[in-house]
């Protein structure tokens, strides 16, 4: 059993604006890192900051860590030059484009539509450069599902909460916590975007935790997206990295008990059985193919031996 899985546990926010995060993004143990030019640059700095990503896409090695970089939302001035500037100059370097604000499908085949013309034009490989699409709006919600089938090129919906949160007038003003609130805050939100994901074969990453003093509540966010079908989480300050990382691999002992009963299935398919009892409970076919599932993310993350070679 072979599968190949892309590990996006942890996302490290990296402004775009500030040089010397770039440069240590690479390094920073992250699954992946995305140099932004949104939210976190002013606009007075944005077309600077386009600079300071096309030298850290090239001149950093970027073979641990995956480079993407967040554009600028298609309703802004700034957004047509990052993606011609940004793929022109360092689109060999580039792992992925994240797109915000999809408020439904016309914004990620706009996208679409113009990074096919700039790969061309610079002798790129057409098609090669993914998109993950973020869903940080009322209208973004509702039309998720069409959004994850938008492009062959997106390989992850990326939930957005703080502008979610402005976008429905929900209360609070702490990114992504939800503190007081009787239950898992985002469970519907997340929930919509998984099933919408996961039916078209993405990934699914939850938005920031924005308060970093606070770990056991970063933790329990982590979870939370995770029993919800997430497959990781961003990173807004270097301390977050390893507990993301953490809870969206399988442990040990659950690693280890979804490949003793992937071995068990196999060998009673051989045998001509359609069932097989592993710890006391029934395996079915359904039950093997979550136990693959979480082998494959267990030998990618380097909890089990055997892993793949790095994508």
């Amino acid at each position: 059993m072979t599968e190949e899985v892309t590990l996006r546990r942890s996302q490290l926010a990296t402004p775009g604006s500030d040089p010397k995060m770039i440069a240590r993004a690479p390094d920073s143990g992250a699954d992946e890192a995305f140099l932004d030019l949104e939210d976190s640059v002013a606009p007075s700095e944005k077309v600077a900051a386009r600079d300071n990503v096309i030298e850290g896409l090239r001149e950093y090695d970027w073979s641990e860590t995956k480079p993407c970089f967040r554009m600028n939302g298609v309703e802004t001035e700034w957004w047509y030059d990052d993606v011609i500037e940004v793929v022109r100059e360092a689109g060999e370097y580039l792992d992925t484009i994240m797109v915000p604000m999809c408020h439904d499908a016309s914004y990620v085949q706009t996208v679409d539509d113009l990074l096919t013309q700039v790969e061309h034009n610079a002798g790129l490989e057409v098609g090669r450069i993914g998109l993950q699409c973020q869903i940080e709006s009322a209208a973004g919600m509702t039309n998720v599902a069409e959004v994850a089938r938008a492009s062959d090129r997106i390989e992850s919906l990326v939930f957005g909460p703080g502008d979610y949160t402005a976008s429905v007038g929900a209360a609070g003003l702490t990114i992504g916590s939800g503190e007081g609130y009787p239950g898992h805050y985002w469970h519907y939100q997340l929930a919509r975007i998984a099933h919408a994901a996961k039916a078209e074969g993405l990934q699914v990453v939850d938005g920031p935790y924005a308060d970093i003093d606070d770990a056991e509540g970063f933790r329990d966010s982590c979870r939370h997206a995770s029993l919800l079908g997430c497959d990781g989480k961003w990173a807004i300050h270097p301390s977050q990295i390893e507990p993301a990382n953490e809870v969206f691999a399988p442990s040990q002992e659950e690693a280890e008990r979804a490949e003793r009963i992937v071995t068990e299935y196999e060998r009673a398919m051989d045998a001509g059985k359609g069932a097989v009892s592993v710890d006391g409970e029934m395996v079915d076919e359904a039950t093997n193919k979550m136990a693959q599932r979480i082998v494959a993310r267990a030998r990618r993350a380097g909890v089990l031996s055997g892993g793949a070679s790095a994508d």
